[in-house]
């Protein structure tokens, strides 16, 4: 019986009972006249064709993930850009091109330019630093490729497809990624940016190889929309395009030459989560925490998990009031009932540039007279003198400044007020508390709350607990932990009772 030809795993068999001679003899007979290079059939040569504008081919490994790159270079584009994180990585794809063409001829690797065949251009490049993506800004590229996706931050994938066009309109413009499960929280953006097929909680599950459109609207968030077209955003008067998403997964059966190399076996053996993640693709496979992560990410799922929406709120004991000092940070408002938060609130940072816009931002999601915790360094100053002149009970946040406290156990004195609140904020979110918090489920806040890293310093004859500093995290993330930072903020020591009433509180303004 004749193998089936569109089974690589038949194939693959079929080819055990060959001879060497009649493997080469087949082989030139299956290749001759044909291009350089051909998808397999399956997911490899779905992916190729795909009509989407971003499209995510990735889960197992050795699915030919950066073969599709380097073949979407080769066929279907003119003017290509591959990136991978860090420079040293671009070696195995420099390597893997010159097999496939058989020589590294046109190829300049002090500028990383490869003159393909057929007057074609393919470009790699590097992004290890959060602001790399400037070096390409308003390159024209056809196809923008993003090997091992996962190790890219969010920020980063953003502006450098930001920059799509092409001198050709003859030739479409695209973006593919390939890659396997994230192997740290800081890859978890990826299942959100593909949510309807990574997420198994998204209210709206897709297929693969299904077609989904999408906008970013005014506030930099992702909108799902019914189809192509032009939609308005709040705020702009020019419509924005839908862009379409797919994600195809990516198996090691469907690659026939990895089959015939025992590469399979190889990936069996990893051991767990590694073979959950690179044998089975499976991007829920537990990603481990880095040892000196202060808040490990089981703990931030579990509150997120247990959290609900409520109509009827306890009173508001705190708001964490983050004030952003410009750019695209965003100003962040964290409103505290107890010990269940509600949805963060954020305004970009120039409506809260100066000290009476940021209290107009702050003033309508005030309740109960609870207690503002602002982050009084900078443009948070001003915010806090305006409050504190509108009546507001202020907490100001320095996180710079000296603690005093202790961690509840009694083992360890905190650096500062930086330490001391990320800390509190820990103890809170132990899932063997009494009583703990519930946090809403904000994937930002998730990425937020688990890039916070401590360590342990002497402060004079005491061992204390120091943070990360926040430009750190910011370097990590591509972007200012706000939604964290005013979490954190309403966890620090000092916090007022108001619900306690003082003759002058009971004459300050009501606001509500």
């Amino acid at each position: 019986m004749l193998p089936d030809i569109t089974d690589p795993a038949a194939i693959a068999e079929a080819m055990k009972y060959l001879t060497a001679e009649e493997r080469a003899e087949l082989d030139a007979l299956l290749t001759e006249g044909l291009p350089l290079w051909m998808p397999q059939i399956g997911p490899q040569s779905e992916a190729l064709n795909s009509p989407a504008d971003i499209i995510f081919y990735g889960g197992q490994a050795g699915g030919g993930k950066t073969d599709l790159l380097l073949g979407a270079a080769l066929t279907t584009q003119e003017h290509s850009i591959i990136f991978r994180r860090e420079s040293v990585q671009l070696v195995g794809i420099e390597e893997r091109m010159t097999k496939i063409l058989g020589t590294r001829h046109g190829y300049n690797s002090t500028i990383g330019v490869w003159r393909l065949p057929g007057g074609r251009v393919l470009e790699l490049g590097s992004v290890k630093e959060p602001d790399d993506w400037m070096k390409y800004q308003g390159r024209p590229h056809d196809l923008k490729g993003f090997d091992e996706i996962t190790h890219f931050l969010e920020l980063q994938f953003r502006t450098l497809i930001g920059w799509m066009r092409s001198d050709n309109p003859n030739i479409r413009q695209r973006v593919i990624c390939a890659g396997n499960p994230p192997t740290s929280s800081e890859g978890e953006w990826v299942i959100r940016f593909w949510g309807p097929w990574l997420d198994p909680q998204h209210p709206n599950p897709a297929k693969p190889g299904e077609l989904r459109w999408f906008i970013t609207d005014g506030a930099g968030k992702d909108q799902e929309v019914p189809g192509p077209g032009q939609y308005p955003i709040e705020g702009d008067p020019v419509p924005v395009t839908a862009k379409s998403r797919t994600f195809i997964r990516s198996s090691v059966d469907d690659n026939l030459y990895l089959s015939m190399t025992g590469y399979k076996a190889t990936l069996q053996a990893l051991p767990e989560p590694l073979r959950s993640q690179m044998l089975r693709g499976d991007f829920l496979a537990g990603r481990s925490d880095p040892v000196w992560q202060t808040i490990p990410t089981d703990w931030v799922k579990a509150a997120q998990a247990r959290w609900k929406a409520r109509d009827k709120k306890e009173r508001m004991t705190a708001l964490g009031f983050d004030v952003a000092r410009g750019g695209i940070d965003q100003s962040t408002a964290a409103r505290r009932h107890g010990q269940w938060f509600d949805e963060l609130v954020q305004a970009p940072g120039i409506v809260t540039n100066t000290g009476p816009k940021a209290a107009a931002f702050i003033a309508p999601l005030l309740r109960d007279r609870a207690p503002v915790c602002v982050d009084a360094i900078g443009v948070g100053s001003s915010a806090l003198d305006s409050l504190e002149g509108l009546g507001v009970v202020c907490v100001p946040v320095v996180g710079s400044e000296a603690s005093g406290q202790m961690t509840k156990d009694g083992n360890l004195r905190f650096r500062n007020k930086r330490a001391e609140m990320y800390w509190r904020l820990r103890e809170a979110l132990d899932p063997t508390a009494e009583d703990p918090i519930y946090l809403p489920p904000d994937p930002e806040l998730l990425v937020d709350l688990c890039s916070v890293r401590y360590k342990v310093v002497q402060m004079g004859k005491f061992a204390a607990l120091q943070m990360r500093d926040k430009d750190e995290i910011r370097e990590e993330i591509g972007r200012s932990p706000d939604k964290g930072d005013a979490v954190a903020q309403t966890f620090i020591s000092g916090i007022p009772d108001t619900s306690i009433q003082t003759e002058e509180r009971r004459e300050a303004p009501d606001w509500r």
